[in-house]
Protein backbone atom coordinates (compact mmCIF):
# COMPACT_ATOMS: atom_id res chain seq x y z
CA UNK A 1 0.00 0.00 0.00
CA UNK A 2 2.90 2.67 0.63
CA UNK A 3 4.62 1.69 -2.91
CA UNK A 4 0.79 2.67 -4.15
CA UNK A 5 0.60 5.76 -2.59
CA UNK A 6 4.11 6.82 -3.12
CA UNK A 7 3.83 5.94 -7.03
CA UNK A 8 0.36 8.85 -6.70
CA UNK A 9 2.45 11.40 -5.17
CA UNK A 10 5.26 10.73 -7.41
CA UNK A 11 2.91 11.13 -10.50
CA UNK A 12 1.11 14.11 -8.60
CA UNK A 13 4.73 15.86 -7.95
CA UNK A 14 5.75 15.56 -11.52
CA UNK A 15 2.53 16.98 -12.93
CA UNK A 16 2.45 20.14 -10.93
CA UNK A 17 6.36 20.11 -11.56
CA UNK A 18 5.61 20.15 -15.40
CA UNK A 19 2.79 22.53 -15.69
CA UNK A 20 0.36 20.29 -17.14
CA UNK A 21 -2.18 20.86 -15.18
CA UNK A 22 -2.35 24.43 -13.60
CA UNK A 23 -3.81 25.46 -10.05
CA UNK A 24 -6.76 27.73 -9.95
CA UNK A 25 -5.44 30.81 -9.89
CA UNK A 26 -7.31 31.84 -6.31
CA UNK A 27 -4.57 28.75 -4.95
CA UNK A 28 -1.76 30.55 -7.05
CA UNK A 29 -1.07 33.61 -4.82
CA UNK A 30 -0.54 31.13 -2.06
CA UNK A 31 1.27 28.16 -3.03
CA UNK A 32 4.16 27.47 -5.63
CA UNK A 33 3.04 24.56 -7.82
CA UNK A 34 6.59 24.00 -8.47
CA UNK A 35 7.55 23.97 -4.90
CA UNK A 36 4.32 21.58 -4.12
CA UNK A 37 5.50 19.78 -7.13
CA UNK A 38 8.93 18.20 -6.12
CA UNK A 39 8.17 17.78 -2.65
CA UNK A 40 5.50 16.15 -3.57
CA UNK A 41 8.14 13.93 -6.15
CA UNK A 42 10.34 13.87 -3.07
CA UNK A 43 7.66 12.48 -0.53
CA UNK A 44 6.69 10.09 -3.21
CA UNK A 45 10.26 8.39 -3.73
CA UNK A 46 10.90 8.58 0.38
CA UNK A 47 7.58 6.35 0.20
CA UNK A 48 8.59 3.91 -2.40
CA UNK A 49 11.78 3.44 -0.98
CA UNK A 50 10.91 2.90 2.13
CA UNK A 51 7.87 0.67 1.28
CA UNK A 52 10.46 -1.54 -0.69
CA UNK A 53 12.79 -1.59 2.64
CA UNK A 54 10.08 -2.53 4.80
CA UNK A 55 9.22 -5.53 2.42
CA UNK A 56 12.46 -6.70 1.87
CA UNK A 57 12.72 -6.87 5.66
CA UNK A 58 9.45 -8.88 6.13
CA UNK A 59 10.54 -11.15 3.71
CA UNK A 60 14.14 -12.12 5.68
CA UNK A 61 12.60 -12.18 8.81
CA UNK A 62 12.69 -16.71 9.91
CA UNK A 63 9.45 -17.29 11.32
CA UNK A 64 8.72 -20.33 13.09
CA UNK A 65 6.29 -22.57 11.47
CA UNK A 66 4.03 -24.62 14.41
CA UNK A 67 1.53 -27.09 13.10
CA UNK A 68 -0.82 -28.66 15.50
CA UNK A 69 -1.97 -32.06 14.80
CA UNK A 70 -5.21 -34.10 16.26
CA UNK A 71 -5.87 -37.73 15.90
CA UNK A 72 -9.58 -37.97 15.37
CA UNK A 73 -9.25 -42.07 15.34
CA UNK A 74 -10.72 -44.38 17.75
CA UNK A 75 -13.26 -42.68 19.73
CA UNK A 76 -12.18 -42.46 23.96
CA UNK A 77 -13.60 -46.00 25.82
CA UNK A 78 -15.20 -45.02 29.33
CA UNK A 79 -13.64 -48.38 30.93
CA UNK A 80 -15.96 -49.52 33.99
CA UNK A 81 -14.95 -51.87 36.55
CA UNK A 82 -17.34 -53.89 38.51
CA UNK A 83 -16.67 -53.78 42.52
CA UNK A 84 -14.47 -56.66 42.59
CA UNK A 85 -11.72 -56.28 39.74
CA UNK A 86 -10.92 -52.65 40.29
CA UNK A 87 -6.84 -52.87 40.06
Amino acid sequence: MVIGVGIVLLVLGLILVTGAVDLPTSWENHIASDTLGWILFAVGVLAILLGLIVNHQRSRVTSTHVEERRDYGEPHRDVRYDDDRRP
